[in-house]
């Protein structure tokens, strides 16, 4: 099967940093939106909002809106999504964790330079949602409205508490590489297609990357997406070291899951950059991975009794990773920028695949608000 949908089309591009994958829906013209997709997925995942986006004006005058209706309706976009390094069809160059998720940032700026794009809509999804942040710490110009979808919190993911993201531990237990499931790393390196387990990539997807009962579609299209994912030291998931502390594991230096601990990545400048562009933030209230009780962060699940041994709320508590999200918007806000919060009830860590509607009117609205 072509893991492509009908009006979708990808291409490789060359930039001064490595060979890329951009998925195009063969429009040129329009004010850009590019797509960044999340961990353990790749580009294919944007393919339905990209074709809808695409073809919004031409579908809203086949339902027929009048002449006047038409002048109203906001231009037409230019949807482009990218597979990040280590995921889809971009070159595998490894992930050097110890630059936060500056590597993907730096590989979307030279995209754009190779594309002639000197401003842009960024749309990031979940760790993608770390790297557009990333990109407007680095250069705020550029960028014309921000889109965090269910984003990754400013200050990684696990071992912080607060909504300051204070550490929990120096070294920072808990996080990175070495929490991944085994047997997830295992499925995914396999290619495992099937549901005979609760930790294959489709059960995964059906489970949390989704509501249930949400089937989103196109379904295997999703999956193969999911299995594009480089596997190893240097991509998913990464490096570990090990430490007396609980639960026994420390971020490495190489690899997707090292990015996101909190000794490696810290986006709370976000609210000092100069210009501004708007926020919007859209989450599901009903996320199991990025959430303040997430079945993704250790400390949580020692606290169900998932993990043993956990030395309590005290000591190393699970991480408010939606307060400290709210917290660096409310300062962005408070230093002269703008956003806006939507929680859709009932939705889970892809509000864009199972809540597409309401997901596409919140983002066409903060795209016309924006252009």
């Amino acid at each position: 099967m072509t893991a492509l949908m009908a009006g979708i089309a990808a291409r490789r591009v060359p930039t001064a940093r490595l060979t890329q994958n951009v998925l195009e829906t063969g429009r040129s013209d329009g004010p850009p939106v590019l797509f960044v997709h999340g961990n353990v997925s790749s580009s294919l995942f944007w393919q339905p909002t990209m074709l809808w986006l695409s073809e919004r004006e031409g579908s809203q005058r086949e339902r027929g809106a009048t002449r006047a209706e038409e002048r109203t309706l906001p231009a037409p976009y230019r949807p482009l999504a990218v597979d990040l390094r280590g995921f889809g069809d971009t070159d595998a160059v490894p992930v050097d964790a110890t630059r936060g998720v500056r590597d993907w940032s730096d590989d979307v700026a030279a995209l754009l330079d190779a594309l002639g794009l000197d401003r842009v809509h960024l749309v990031g999804w979940s760790l993608g949602g770390g790297v557009v942040m990333q990109s407007v710490i680095d250069a705020p110009e550029r960028v014309a409205s921000l889109t965090l979808v269910a984003p990754v919190s400013p200050y990684g993911f696990g071992g912080t508490s607060g909504t300051d993201g204070a550490l929990v531990d120096p070294d920072g237990a808990g996080t990175g590489g070495g929490t991944a499931n085994p047997e997830f790393v295992q499925r995914l390196a396999a290619g495992d297609r099937g549901t005979d387990s609760p930790l294959s990539p489709r059960s995964v997807l059906l489970d949390h990357y989704v509501a249930p009962p949400c089937v989103p579609e196109p379904l295997d299209a999703f999956v193969e997406s999911m299995l594009s994912t480089r596997v190893g030291d240097d991509f998913y998931p990464g490096t570990a070291r090990p430490v007396e502390t609980w639960p026994g594991t420390a971020p490495g230096d190489r690899g997707v899951l090292n990015t996101l601990a909190p000794t490696h990545l810290r986006l709370d400048s976000l609210s000092t950059v100069d210009p501004k562009p708007p926020v919007l933030w859209i989450r599901g209230t009903a996320d199991v991975i990025l959430s303040d009780t997430s079945l993704y962060d250790l400390a949580h699940l020692g606290a169900l009794g998932a993990v043993p041994d956990w030395p309590g709320p005290d000591r190393y508590p699970a991480q408010p990773m939606i307060g400290q999200t709210r917290a660096v918007l409310d300062a962005y806000a408070a230093g002269g920028g703008r956003y806006r919060e939507v929680a859709l009830e009932g939705s889970g860590h892809g509000p864009h695949l199972d809540r597409p509607e309401e997901f596409r009117a919140a983002l066409v609205a903060h795209l016309s608000g924006a252009s």
